[in-house]
């Protein structure tokens, strides 16, 4: 059994994320309020008191054998002890092959109509969101597109391949290419408005935040290596300065080696296995490893999922934006509080047909998304002021 001798917020989320638990999923199992666990995010470092460690010190104790490995092997980490000693082989920085997926959510509401209209019909995927799809005609990515969801979201979803010397360098092509994603985004969107409905671009649709999904292909790493690099790439800040955007570099020498040595993991990245492959979720991307079986769940899996993801939480971002400026949000009633509740259902209910591969990947990408909890606010907010 695993012994912690002080508990804090940073311990208390660490547990959260083997567990693949909501905050508010977590903080029902444990019998405290949601709130707490929020100022856990806030204050990481707080010792917590001697009723609280009992309480985690019972939630750790039934945890299953493979959560309460994970726990011991991420504790470790994140208290700097070498992970070799747990017996775990050193691993180190390589070159590999990535394929970069960038999800970039628009709310344009009315303004949508012209859009949807002109697009191509394209299956509902795992939330049961009505899209089509128009081209994205980026210049250099590999692939790209923009789906247009009858909700009121557009979305750019850029597909690029990059072979890299190391997982530094892959995280400043990341975060600098950013910026003129979202700026290229905006200027689709626009030139896709004038063409569908001229006169009707007003203010310039610009996305908030780019979500990244990476598919690890050709690399060297065994197994000591692939975590950590899993890890990395989805959470990749911890390489690189971001104090100034417009001058991404890299925290410097040295960096990435100890990650890989210590067997870095990020305390509230949730990893989920597929028995022919692995992945992890955070809340800035998911990276992924299918191996070469036919049984591995498959990144186009990932992407469906989380083109609905991100258009629901763009969606339910809008709704508490309104609420937050002192408005009451108006939704047309294909896609009030019932809506967001028929989404939030099949989102977060298995399906018979559903592998225990897809299942925990669903379960990981929405308790690091939070889209649950955003989902619920959100339709509270509707119902409260369109009932």
């Amino acid at each position: 059994m695993i012994a912690v001798e002080q508990w804090t917020g940073e311990e208390g989320l660490l547990l959260r994320s083997v567990k693949r638990q909501s905050v508010r999923d977590f903080a029902d199992d444990l019998g405290i309020s949601p709130r707490t666990v929020s100022h856990w995010k806030e204050d990481p470092t707080r010792e917590c008191r001697p009723h609280m460690a009992q309480i985690l010190d019972a939630a750790l104790a039934r945890c299953t054998p493979e959560e309460q490995e994970a726990f011991r092997f991420r504790l470790a980490a994140l208290r700097g002890e070498p992970v070799g000693a747990a017996g775990v082989e050193a691993a180190q920085p390589a070159p590999c092959t990535v394929v970069s997926y960038k999800f970039l959510p628009v709310y344009l509401g009315d303004r949508l109509g012209s859009l949807y209209a002109a697009g191509a019909p394209r299956p509902s995927g795992p939330g049961g969101l009505e899209q089509r799809v128009l081209p994205g005609e980026h210049r250099t990515a590999h692939a790209s597109t923009v789906h247009i969801f009858a909700c009121g979201i557009a979305l750019a979803l850029l597909e690029e391949h990059q072979r890299v010397d190391s997982l530094t360098e892959l995280a400043l092509w990341r975060y600098r290419s950013y910026l003129t994603d979202r700026a290229w985004t905006g200027q689709r969107m626009t030139r896709l408005l004038e063409q569908c409905s001229p006169g009707a671009v007003d203010p310039s649709p610009d996305p908030e935040y780019v979500l990244s999904v990476y598919e690890l292909r050709d690399h060297s790493w065994t197994k000591a290596g692939l975590d950590p690099a899993l890890q990395l790439l989805t959470t990749p800040s911890v390489l690189v300065n971001r104090q100034d955007p417009q001058n991404i570099r890299p925290l410097g020498a040295g960096v990435e080696d100890a990650k890989f040595r210590d067997g870095w993991a990020h305390p509230e990245a949730v990893a989920f296995d597929g028995g022919a492959s692995r992945g992890v979720a955070g809340w800035s991307g998911v990276s992924y490893h299918p191996q070469p079986d036919e049984r591995a769940l498959t990144t186009s899996q990932i992407v469906a999922l989380e083109l609905d993801v991100q258009a629901l939480w763009a969606l339910s971002s809008h709704i508490l934006r309104v609420i937050e400026e002192g408005h009451d949000p108006v939704m047309p009633p294909a896609y009030g509080w019932r809506f967001l509740r028929g989404a939030y259902v099949r989102l977060t209910t298995a399906r018979p047909t559903e592998t225990a591969q897809h299942r925990v990947m669903r379960e990981a990408i929405l308790a690091t998304s939070e889209l649950p909890d955003r989902l619920r606010a959100a339709q509270d907010a509707l119902r409260d002021s369109n009932p």
